[in-house]
C-alpha cells in the first residue's frame, strides 16, 4: 500500500512542468519545500537544541550537597564530584553510589525543587 502511494507521488512529480515557459509551478513548489523546511526548524530542531543546551547548562552547574533525582528516578544528595565526570550520590545515610553525570534529571529534579517550595508555602500557611 505504500509502494502505491509513494509511485503515485512520484508520478505527480513527474508530471509537473519543469521551469521553463511552460507556466508556473516550479517557483511555487520550491517555495512550498522551503516553508516546510523553516516549519521543522522552528517546531522540531530548535526546541530540541534548546533543551539539550539547557541540560547541559544544568549538569555543569551541579555542586557538592545538590539534590537531584536521577533519569532512572533515584534520590539523592551529590557527596562528591570526581574528576572523570562521575559524581558520588550518598542515597541514605552511609549508602553511596557513583553515577554519570549525565545520568542526572534536569526535570525530575527541577520538579523536585518545586514540590520542596510547594511544600514549604503551604506549611507557612
Amino acid at each position: 500500500m505504500m509502494y502505491l502511494n509513494l509511485l503515485n507521488l512520484h508520478s505527480v512529480f513527474l508530471m509537473m512542468p519543469s521551469g521553463g515557459k511552460s507556466g508556473t509551478g516550479g517557483g511555487g513548489m520550491l517555495f512550498f519545500i522551503a516553508a516546510m523546511l523553516v516549519v521543522m526548524w522552528l517546531f522540531m530542531i530548535r526546541p530540541q537544541s534548546k533543551k539539550a543546551k539547557n541540560q547541559k547548562q544544568f549538569n555543569q552547574n551541579i555542586q557538592k550537597g545538590d539534590r537531584i533525582v536521577t533519569i532512572a528516578g533515584i534520590h539523592g544528595r551529590i557527596s562528591k564530584i570526581n574528576d572523570d565526570d562521575t559524581l558520588q550520590l550518598e542515597v541514605s545515610p552511609g549508602s553511596y553510589m557513583t553515577i554519570e553525570r549525565s545520568a542526572i534529571s534536569m526535570e525530575f529534579t527541577q520538579g523536585l525543587e518545586k514540590r520542596k517550595e510547594a511544600m514549604a508555602s503551604a506549611d507557612k500557611k
